[in-house]
């Protein structure tokens, strides 16, 4: 009995001690992993892109790209101007561009009755019949308004 006992104290110890040394292994400080520096994302991006090919093909790929970011044409900005009439912006969402021409509807209620082969009942509702049957919209600047 009291090997048993002493059997039991040995293996926690030991369970114990394993246990505290497989969680103090894992542990690492944050500074360690992951430092620190004084870079800024501009100095990783460039030095990302110099330090692949080397440093003056490096330099020479920077100035490539410096080349092509030029500035807007005038004309083009005045050509996407034209467009900005056609494009969805809040302001035209709320005043429709192409309005619906006149399509009267005709309203009507349906009472309360009993529909299928086993009478359920179907409450009361109403409906909406358009009289023509597509809708019509007028284009930009047409007249909607009666004559």
């Amino acid at each position: 009995m009291q090997q048993q006992i002493w059997t039991n104290s040995l293996l926690r110890l030991c369970a114990g001690l394993a246990c505290a040394l497989t969680l103090s292994a894992c542990s690492t400080s944050k500074e360690e992993m992951l430092p620190h520096g004084e870079a800024n994302m501009l100095d990783v991006w460039e030095q990302g892109a110099t330090s692949s090919i080397g440093n003056s093909r490096g330099r020479l790929l920077l100035d490539a790209r410096q080349t092509l970011r030029r500035p807007i044409d005038p004309q083009q900005v005045a050509s996407a101007n034209d467009q900005a009439d056609y494009t969805r912006t809040a302001s035209n969402e709320i005043h429709s561009q192409f309005k619906r021409l006149p399509n009267p509807d005709l309203v009507m209620y349906v009472f309360p009755h009993l529909a299928g082969s086993d009478p359920a009942p179907v409450p009361g509702y109403t409906t909406v019949f358009p009289f023509y049957q597509r809708v019509q919209y007028a284009m930009p600047g047409e007249r909607t308004e009666d004559y």
